[in-house]
Formats: C-alpha cells, sequence, structure tokens
C-alpha cells in the first residue's frame, strides 16, 4: 500500500487547510520534529482521506499520526469507525495523547520512530 492516494471528499480541502492554519499547542509542537523528513519519512499535515481529515500522513508507509485531545472526549465510537475505514484502504495508524505529545515529545518520537522503522 506505499505511496497509495486514498480519494477523498473535495469539500474537506478548505477545512484542512484552515486546520494547518490554526493547529492545537500539541499538534505544532509534533510538525516542528517530523517536518523535513526528520525521521527519514515525509509527513503532511491535516490530510483528507475518504470523509475524514487526519492529522499528519506519510504516503511513503501509509502511517496516520493522530493526536487525542479534548476535542476526542466522548467520541471513541466515532473515531474507532474512522479507524476501522481508514485501516480498510491500508492505512496504519499510531495514536498519541494530547498530554503525552506536550508533556513526553521525547518518548513519542521514540515510539513513533519505532513504528516507522516496523513499516520500512
Amino acid at each position: 500500500m506505499r505511496n497509495k492516494i486514498i480519494p477523498y471528499d473535495p469539500k474537506l480541502r478548505e477545512y484542512a487547510k484552515y486546520l494547518r492554519k490554526n493547529s492545537t499547542l500539541s499538534e505544532v509542537l509534533l510538525w516542528n520534529n517530523i517536518k523535513k523528513r526528520a525521521l527519514k519519512v515525509q509527513f503532511h499535515r491535516q490530510v483528507p482521506m475518504l470523509e475524514y481529515i487526519v492529522d499528519f500522513y506519510c504516503h511513503e508507509i501509509g502511517l496516520a499520526i493522530e493526536i487525542d485531545g479534548s476535542s476526542h472526549d466522548y467520541k471513541y465510537f466515532y473515531d474507532a469507525k474512522r479507524q476501522g475505514r481508514l485501516e480498510k484502504e491500508g492505512v496504519k495508524f499510531i495514536r498519541f495523547s494530547d498530554e503525552e505529545v506536550k508533556k513526553d515529545i521525547f518518548n513519542v518520537l521514540h515510539s513513533l520512530n519505532t513504528k516507522i522503522i516496523d513499516l520500512k
């Protein structure tokens, strides 16, 4: 599934652009550590797929990174459905909490790097 382009609803393009311009602190912190192929693969921010938008996505290895903050509270079933639909398209996921990114970026990056190595 490497480099597979997942189709998406074109209506999401503008909302994805809005999300990129209005990132959360944890998204900015993680982005500053993974942009410009810092982990030897290229990630993109706020990527539309199907009728969803994932926080970060690497086409090379089919990996989505999700940061679960308060917007994900009480959305377990929605998130599970969304992830399941994207996994059927070959997308792999790694999730971190907002607090993990803010308070323990070292271990977040270590876990992410391990996942990247496993998928290469």
